[in-house]
């Protein structure tokens, strides 16, 4: 079970919606909404137990940071694996794509914008499974 769960898009309409998502599955107290993806980095960074499970719902395209870079920082401090991503995007790129395979080791999924419920329980269903 996931300890907590992180919204990182630059548009609050987005995290807003992926909130709502949570809420129908009952995890809705878990969730911390980011609109910089700055300022998320930083609370992952200085939790207390660093290796308590978390969801990171991650947009690509962002005007501070962009997902990869969000990616970059965590790969280079050496953030554990306990964080899991999923990259929730509008990008239909294969290059992105292709990117977002050098950071297997935290991104479990690549997801087309909007996220829908069914893509999310299906994730959760699965990642549980383990």
């Amino acid at each position: 079970m996931y300890k907590e769960i992180y919204l990182v898009d630059d548009e609050d309409l987005v995290n807003t919606i992926n909130t709502i998502h949570f809420r129908k599955i009952g995890m809705e107290d878990k969730v911390k909404s980011f609109t910089n993806p700055e300022l998320a980095l930083d609370n992952l960074r200085f939790r207390k137990n660093q290796t308590d499970r978390t969801l990171i719902l991650l947009d690509i395209n962002m005007p501070e940071m962009s997902g990869f870079e969000f990616l970059e920082f965590m790969e280079l401090e050496n953030f554990p694996e306990t964080n899991e991503v999923l990259l929730v995007t509008s990008s239909i790129s294969q290059a992105d794509k292709e990117e977002a395979k050098k950071y297997g080791k935290y991104v479990k999924r690549f997801i087309s914008k909007p996220l829908q419920i069914e893509h999310l329980e299906e994730y959760l269903q699965t990642s549980f499974a383990k």
